[in-house]
């Protein structure tokens, strides 16, 4: 039944399917306490309370979008979308030398891989999603292509690196909280958050170089902007520095359209068996 309500919203404009995300999005926060609170409180912590209104509207868009990514024709897909800074992708490929696209929860990030994977082999790491409907569209949208999954696991870890050593893109979310013994605590937008340490053991044993990425949502419908931005932080230090480096870079990032970050994910959660962190503070 889901699968094909989504395949029944896929054919609606872009605009009309923005539209009624919007509306969405502030259908549920006005019904939700707990998404409620957990949007003001991540928006006002990042200091980006005045865009509240905004990012509701964008947290609906991004989840009335995803029929038109995953179930769309492909060409009818990438007609609505312009790939800035395609150079910088092309010029690494050309030395031999792996990527790592980090990726957060920004814009339509599923967007990212799907139009790389048009022109390039990519392996990313791939979360089942909880509710099994969704499963045969979100394998289905991220298996085409020149896409491949790998899953969250150490045989998954394993073929991201083998990709990396041959000289292929692998793309990760940075800012999705891993499990247990997968992550440390580390500063984001001035709070502890549990944050992967994988990227940079990818980048170190892959011999590759990071690359920052997102899809930015233009208004009224009118597509999106795949853009690609240098990673500049310094990944020499311990495991700890080199995640509040890569930490440090999406906040960067995110400072570029701050109203499309995904802040009603519970970013700052504690999984699982992992003791709280020394401080929630961080200066």
């Amino acid at each position: 039944m889901l699968v094909l309500l989504f395949r029944l919203l896929s054919r609606f404009p872009l605009p009309v399917l923005h539209a009624l995300g919007a509306a969405l999005g502030w259908l549920v926060y006005l019904i939700s306490p707990s998404y409620r609170r957990r949007l003001r409180s991540n928006l006002a912590l990042a200091g980006y309370g005045a865009l509240r209104r905004a990012a509701i509207a964008e947290s609906g868009k991004a989840l009335v979008e995803l029929p038109f990514v995953w179930c769309a024709p492909q060409e009818r897909v990438t007609r609505h979308v312009t790939m800035e800074n395609w150079e910088l992708v092309q010029r690494q490929l050309d030395t031999g030398r792996g990527i790592v696209f980090l990726t957060p929860h920004l814009g339509c990030f599923e967007l990212t891989a799907q139009q790389v994977s048009l022109r390039q082999e990519l392996t990313v790491m791939y979360r089942p999603p909880r509710k099994n409907a969704l499963k045969p569209l979100v394998e289905g949208a991220r298996a085409r292509l020149k896409m491949h999954l790998a899953p969250a696991n150490l045989s998954g870890v394993r073929m991201l690196v083998k990709a990396l050593k041959g000289g292929q893109p692998v793309g990760v979310l940075p800012d999705q909280v891993p499990q247990e013994g997968e992550g440390l605590w580390a500063p984001f937008f001035g709070r502890q958050a549990y944050t992967m340490t994988l990227p940079a053991k990818l980048a170190q044993l892959g011999k590759a170089d990071i690359l920052l990425t997102y899809a930015e949502r233009l208004p009224h419908g009118r597509g999106y902007v795949i853009r690609f931005v240098p990673f500049d932080g310094d990944l020499s230090g311990t495991p700890a520095e080199q995640a509040a480096s890569i930490n440090r870079a999406m906040e960067q990032l995110i400072a570029r359209c701050p109203s499309q970050y995904f802040w009603s994910y519970n970013r700052y959660k504690r999984p699982q068996g992992v003791a709280a962190p020394d401080t929630e503070a961080v200066a």
